[in-house]
């Protein structure tokens, strides 16, 4: 099962290392339309950039008759072009499209929010092949449930640190019972905190957050090495309590992902519920394909080579995935840790 791992691993080491520029495209867009009176809306459009003056070549369209009520205003900010506007149209937007001009040229995707004066909010999500939609007067319930699911298991699944720890778990626990009741307390532990800081029972910088979750994953990939060698600690003894553990640190970072995107007001339950649904799905998947490839490349070594032979091999690619992980999470680890004086 553990032979895959070294697969995974360069192919997440090659997106976040050899390719930056597909790393930056691939974080998603934001638009935001705020209404102020009938016809008039504050507009935030942020973009993701290409390094510290350059920015993707999107743009917002806006229904015909539409217009800056004063002058637009621009800046880089966290890797982001963050543009700020006014805008009027007679009538309002609703019935309109609004579209993204050079979406269908990148490989990024654009978060919208439309939040009318009723409180409705009106939430949807762009692509290089679905560059426009239309303005509705009140989103239905599917669509936001839609819309916050694909939102989920976009999120996990482009969440490389949250990947990698989930892999460094995969690889530290053999026995498959184990390894369903170390994702499940995984689960239960990020969920318990997605919401509560959702739901702003508990506020915990996001800094501090994203500095934590690399350190768990460095703290991982060195259990696995003592289990390797023979040391036997709580976390391989218990692996679902430090997952647990550790799951309710992830948790806070899911949920300053979704302060990014924000949830509306008349639906918070719906939208919380298949956001977080998402991240299952999308966790579930790739926990499902380490497991299946690896049993494959398992089973096809084990048909040509002697079983002890397979065995050593694998506990030697642990070792050496184990160190490989957690060279990438010490390296976020200190990235992030010395973003707090920058």
């Amino acid at each position: 099962m553990k032979c895959l791992c070294i697969f995974f691993f360069f192919g997440v080491l090659g997106t976040l290392v050899a390719h930056p520029a597909v790393s930056d495209e691939l974080r998603p867009g934001y638009l935001e339309l705020r209404q102020t009176t009938p016809d008039t809306y504050n507009l935030l459009f942020k973009i993701p950039s290409r390094g510290d003056e350059l920015r993707l070549g999107i743009y917002v369209n806006l229904p015909e008759g539409a217009h800056d009520v004063a002058a637009p205003r621009s800046t880089f900010n966290g890797g982001a072009y963050i543009e700020r506007r006014s805008i009027r149209r007679d009538g309002g937007l609703t019935g309109h499209s609004i579209a993204i001009g050079g979406l269908s040229a990148t490989s990024t995707d654009v978060l919208v929010r439309i939040e009318g004066l009723g409180g409705f909010t009106q939430t949807e999500r762009l692509s290089p092949t679905n560059t426009a939609f239309v303005v509705r007067a009140t989103p239905g319930t599917s669509e936001i449930a839609s819309t916050y699911l694909h939102l989920g298991i976009e999120h996990i699944l482009l969440g490389f640190d949250h990947l990698l720890f989930v892999l460094a778990l995969l690889i530290l626990v053999r026995d498959w019972r184990r390894v369903a009741a170390t994702v499940t307390a995984f689960t239960v532990a990020h969920s318990i905190t997605l919401a509560a800081a959702t739901l702003d029972f508990v506020n915990v910088p996001g800094p501090p957050v994203e500095a934590a979750i690399a350190l768990s994953i460095v703290l991982i990939a060195v259990e696995i090495v003592n289990a390797r060698h023979g040391h036997l600690s709580l976390t391989a003894r218990l692996p679902w309590l430090v997952a647990f553990s550790f799951g309710l640190l992830h948790g806070f970072g899911f949920a300053g992902a979704l302060a990014e995107v924000g949830l509306p007001q008349y639906a918070i339950p719906i939208s919380l519920l298949f956001f977080n649904l998402g991240v299952e799905v999308g966790q579930l998947l790739f926990v499902a394909a380490v497991l299946a490839v690896a049993w494959l490349l398992r089973e096809a070594a084990t048909l040509r080579f002697k079983p002890d032979l397979v065995q050593r091999t694998i506990g030697c690619l642990d070792v050496i995935a184990a160190y490989a992980i957690g060279a990438v999470a010490a390296y976020w680890l200190i990235d992030r840790t010395t973003a707090f004086f920058a």
